[in-house]
């Protein structure tokens, strides 16, 4: 009995003791708790989630909508510079020709910044229709295994927002749908102001019986010739022909119906 105790004993004193320099990396590791989000997402309940879901459409819906109406404000100026331009350029004959030139300009810098909030509005407007396309449809005429993961694609879009279109496509967009009319109109009131001379100087009779010679006479500006500029213009608005109508864009929501926005 005195033997056994006294190994024991020995053995409790050549036993190696652990502390906490050479105490083995895994034995002060702890599982790391869930955190709050991953633990309120697993105890919603189905009414719950509805409720949520039902919040953050309408978010969706007024993002959408406070996008559309800076979409409306844009076309709006463009159509306001044109109808001033407009008036400036045609109501006297001492108007210079470059006043609609300068329009064109101008509508092509508002194309541009329509463009930029077009991307931005076209983000909030795909979260809205997918949860109409893949939510609401689905509760009023259910298909089978439709898009299954809508979700976890609108999560992460949520975590990382990214733009859905290019600016290129945004500007196609836009022009084709809007502001190709604009320019036809400054193009139509331009061609009408330097071959018409009573429109271009004063004291000329009521006709449109201006030569080919006095068209590119009236068409210079300033040290430009107007052959050059006449050419310059005819070079743009065949760019802009191309891109409204020849170039390939993406379809956007046509690809799921006739209405777009």
């Amino acid at each position: 009995m005195s033997q056994t105790k006294a190994a024991k004993s020995t053995d409790a004193a050549t036993a190696p003791k652990f502390t906490e320099a050479n105490a083995p990396a895994t034995s002060s590791e702890k599982a790391a708790p869930p955190r709050a989000s991953d633990t309120l997402a697993l105890k919603l309940s189905s009414s719950e989630f509805t409720t949520t879901l039902s919040h953050f459409h309408r978010a969706e819906i007024a993002r959408m909508a406070g996008w559309r109406d800076r979409l409306d404000r844009t076309s709006n100026w463009a159509i306001t510079v044109v109808a001033a331009m407009l008036s400036v350029s045609l109501s006297t004959p001492s108007a210079h020709h470059g006043v609609l030139l300068f329009a064109m300009l101008l509508i092509t810098l508002l194309l541009w910044i329509e463009a930029r909030r077009y991307r931005f509005f076209d983000v909030y407007r795909a979260r809205v229709r997918q949860f109409e396309r893949y939510y609401f449809a689905q509760i009023f005429s259910p298909q089978p295994d439709y898009a299954s993961n809508w979700l976890a694609i609108l999560g992460e879009g949520l975590r990382s927002p990214r733009f859905l279109i290019t600016q290129r496509a945004a500007l196609i967009r836009r022009l084709r749908r809007n502001y190709i009319f604009m320019y036809t109109i400054l193009l139509l009131a331009w061609i009408l102001k330097i071959t018409t001379p009573s429109l271009s100087r004063e004291g000329s009779p009521i006709g449109f019986g201006a030569s080919l010679v006095d068209t590119f006479r009236v068409a210079t500006l300033g040290p430009i010739p107007g052959v050059v500029v006449v050419f310059g213009v005819a070079a743009c608005y065949l760019a802009l022909l191309a891109a409204a109508f020849l170039v390939r864009a993406d379809d956007g929501e046509l690809s799921f119906g006739d209405v777009h926005v």
